[in-house]
């Protein structure tokens, strides 16, 4: 009896009884994807494909009385089973449980690790989450999923492994969010999303490509180590640059000196989090996250310049950041509850129009006044307009040079310099 026969019996008897009736689905494996009929799966059903699929290539089966269920949850076992018997692993036989022989082929393959979670029946039997799915799909189609062991000493890092895997699957089109750019890492994953991923993997191995959520990847980015400017903001970061502790372009974000502190101990900041908004998308899922654009002015901080209206320059990002600061020393460092960010290189410093409202290069935005809120915005520029060094650093917010202290925390080289 199949895992899914075996769930069966434990939700209910009324299938069992339709199957000994002679009532299950009359739909046959080996027959095209046209004849798979599941009353649960009407025609428009956005996975109906998929199932039709994973029916005929025989990974995934049906229930009796024809129904396929496809909002039910899958567990571990049963999703490992999925994407081992897809990838066409080799599967020993095992005398123990069901699952074992597909868990020794996930394991020998590379699908799975003993540390993923424990090795007991319990485990094995419980509802995969997408976050864990997103894991195991990302190594079945072969990504780098490679942690250099150099970070291990910076942070507690384990979360940040799992949203890595959660990033590249996004990122490669395995997975999509769950609209607006929610990831729902910790839900269950659904029959009709496992179909769904092991299709995704299947391509990706006979070298398609496939469609990505620009916002799962900017939320699973930004989950993976508190900033999403590499998904947002690729024509000004996507080059190398500083030392990678955590592999590949995106890692050179130094998520290790995200706390800034004084030489005399009486000022520090934490970045938690630093997050660019396409101001072009009006659907971007962070703009919730700030005021309203209308109520936003940018400026350079000249004397008597009230500031320019954020809402009518929209060829821009606008870059936002949560900070703590702890300040013991007010005479020397400014009182912002926010940290000081900078961001340089960008944009054209000597081009004229900025008293006229021209964003030139990168601006502060503020509320009601200059310096207020944690807010920059920063003009769409070619890469003609990209110095040899574009950057984001942390700075102390200081009174005189003499306590100024910077941490650098990407830093790229847009011209190979």
């Amino acid at each position: 009896m199949n895992i899914y026969m075996k769930n069966l019996n434990k939700k209910t008897g009324l299938f069992f009884l339709l199957f000994i009736l002679g009532l299950a689905s009359s739909f046959n494996p080996d027959a095209g994807a046209a004849t798979v009929a599941f009353t649960d799966v009407p025609a428009a059903h956005w996975a109906k494909s998929g199932i039709d699929t994973a029916v005929n290539k025989g990974y995934a089966e049906g229930y009796p009385g024809g129904l396929f269920m496809p909002d039910a949850s899958v567990t571990r076992a049963e999703f490992i089973k999925m994407i081992v018997t897809a990838t066409g692993q080799p599967v020993e036989a095992s005398e123990g449980k069901w699952y074992e022989s597909y868990v020794g082929a996930a394991e020998q393959a590379g699908l799975y690790a003993t540390g993923d979670f424990a090795n007991s029946e319990v485990e094995w039997n419980r509802e995969i989450t997408r976050q864990e799915m997103a894991r195991i799909a990302a190594r079945a189609a072969g990504l780098d999923t490679e942690i250099d062991d150099r970070w291990m000493y910076m942070t507690d890092k384990m979360n940040n492994i799992d949203y890595k895997w959660m990033y590249l699957a996004a990122k490669t089109g395995l997975i999509s969010g769950l609209g607006a750019g929610k990831l729902g890492e910790k839900e269950h994953t659904t029959r009709a999303q496992a179909v769904a991923a092991v299709e995704r993997v299947l391509t990706v191995l006979s070298g398609g490509k496939l469609k990505t959520d620009k916002y799962a990847i900017s939320s699973a980015e930004l989950a993976w180590h508190k900033t999403n400017v590499f998904t947002m903001m690729p024509e000004y970061f996507d080059y190398d640059g500083s030392w990678s502790p955590f592999g590949g372009r995106e890692g050179q974000w130094r998520e290790d000196k995200l706390t800034l502190n004084s030489k005399d101990g009486k000022y520090s900041a934490t970045l938690h989090e630093l997050v660019a908004i396409d101001l072009e998308d009006p659907n971007d899922p962070n703009l919730k996250n700030v005021p309203p654009l209308n109520t936003l002015k940018w400026s350079f901080g000249e004397y008597n310049n009230p500031g320019f209206p954020v809402s009518n320059y929209k060829k821009a990002y606008l870059v936002y950041w949560k900070s703590t600061v702890k300040n013991d020393d007010p005479d020397h460092y400014s009182s912002y509850d926010f940290a000081r960010v900078n961001i340089d290189g960008i944009g054209d410093s000597h081009k004229p129009g900025r008293d006229k409202g021209i964003l030139t290069i990168p601006a502060s935005v503020h509320v009601k006044e200059y310096g207020d809120s944690p807010y920059y915005i920063i003009p769409k520029v070619g890469k003609e307009q990209l110095w040899s060094s574009v950057s984001i650093s942390m700075q102390t917010s200081v009174r005189s040079n003499y306590y100024f202290v910077q941490e650098v925390l990407l830093s790229v080289s847009p011209h190979g310099d």
